[in-house]
């Protein structure tokens, strides 16, 4: 049976409450960074939409928690083949915040393909290497799981969203590894992660000075990529300003001096990590850290105990889809890695991001209801 209702009894419900607590805790900051006055209501306008979000966010869960994950098999080349399609569209469409990544819903309000893409390219690279597993070492091979990752990485890359091309690379890696792959193709995938991260981290801990290195590399990046990588932007030392200003406990919740002032950008997207640090502290944060291992432990354990090699595929790509957003989001915010629009999992304001990560953990729990079958 397709989609079974009795299966949402075998769900791993440890997740539940760490969800639930995750949702919270973007309902509070969000609140925090979108009041005008002391006096305005917990539930702002942007924190109503955040509900509404996670309330279809819900659905889609136990949608996908009770459909068997099986039939992705099935569905995989034809959502891959549109997800394509959606990402190529975006080239035609009007700049939102002068980049093509949305989609306008009149409505609804706006949709991000390339967050759903990231899914898709899991699902499809888990079929891939579940497919030809037998021939798996052969270069042909290799060639072929490298396209299915690279189509979508460089539609991505263009649109320009350096942040989800950057959580798609480790995602292949890893799946790749599991997968049985061409060693030597695995073996320069991860020089080139190494290479790419030693480089950048190198440069946002100021060893590398960015301006001299300039003349360098931008014979191979555009100067609009290079400047991405630029470690004094205001937005960066805003984001870590943010996070030292918390201290050990914080502020308090809604008393942010610099947050509350609209000082930080994009306090409740892209550096919500960084307001939820001012108002909550180490403490605040050591409470978050926790929230989101547990979460990505769990999913790795279902990795542990799939049955078959598509599930345990399929779940080891959303696993590190969870942990990378965590990583980057986070590194983003200290000042490690470049703020590329990652968001931090069920926190962050959004729709888009909401539902993907709500569909992820939906296909998971589908997995892991069904460890008993052969």
């Amino acid at each position: 049976m397709t989609w079974d209702h009795r299966y949402l009894r075998r769900i791993d419900f440890r997740t539940i409450p760490i969800v639930l607590l995750l949702m919270l805790i973007s309902l509070f900051v969000i609140s925090a960074t979108t009041h005008q006055s002391e006096t305005d209501p917990f539930l702002t306008p942007a924190v109503i939409t955040q509900i509404r979000w996670f309330a279809i966010g819900w659905a889609v869960y136990l949608f996908f928690a009770a459909l068997d994950y099986n039939k992705f098999k099935n569905w995989t080349w034809p959502l891959y083949v549109g997800m394509l399609f959606l990402l190529f569209g975006l080239y035609f469409t009007t700049p939102i915040q002068n980049v093509q990544r949305w989609y306008r819903i009149a409505g609804i309000g706006s949709f991000q393909p390339s967050e759903l893409a990231k899914l898709i390219v899991v699902m499809a690279i888990s079929w891939f290497l579940d497919h030809k597993s037998s021939s798996m070492h052969s270069k042909r091979s290799a060639f072929q799981a490298l396209i299915i990752l690279l189509i979508p990485f460089f539609l991505i890359l263009k649109q320009p969203d350096l942040g989800t091309a950057l959580v798609l690379y480790p995602i292949a890696l890893v799946m790749f590894y599991f997968g049985g792959i061409n060693q030597r193709v695995i073996r320069w995938m991860t020089i080139g992660a190494i290479g790419a991260l030693t480089f950048v981290s190198l440069m946002f801990l100021n060893i590398l000075s960015h301006e001299e290195m300039r003349p360098y590399v931008t014979t191979v990046l555009k100067e609009y990529q290079y400047e991405r990588l630029n470690p004094n932007t205001y937005h960066q030392k805003a984001s870590q300003t943010a996070i030292a200003l918390g201290g050990i406990t914080g502020s308090g919740w809604r008393k942010s001096d610099f947050t509350g002032k609209q000082w930080l950008p994009a306090s409740s997207t892209d550096s919500v990590f960084a307001a939820y640090a001012e108002e909550f502290g180490l403490i605040g944060v050591f409470f978050l850290l926790l929230l989101f291992f547990g979460l990505i432990y769990f999913s790795f354990q279902v990795t542990a105990i799939a049955k078959d090699r598509f599930g345990r595929l399929l779940s080891a790509g959303i696993a590190v889809y969870l942990s990378m957003h965590v990583i980057v989001n986070i590194g983003m915010m200290t000042g490690f890695l470049p703020i590329t629009g990652v968001p931090l999992l069920l926190v962050t304001y959004g729709g888009s991001s909401i539902l993907s990560t709500m569909m992820a953990l939906g296909v998971l729990q589908s997995i892991y209801s069904r460890r008993f079958m052969f």
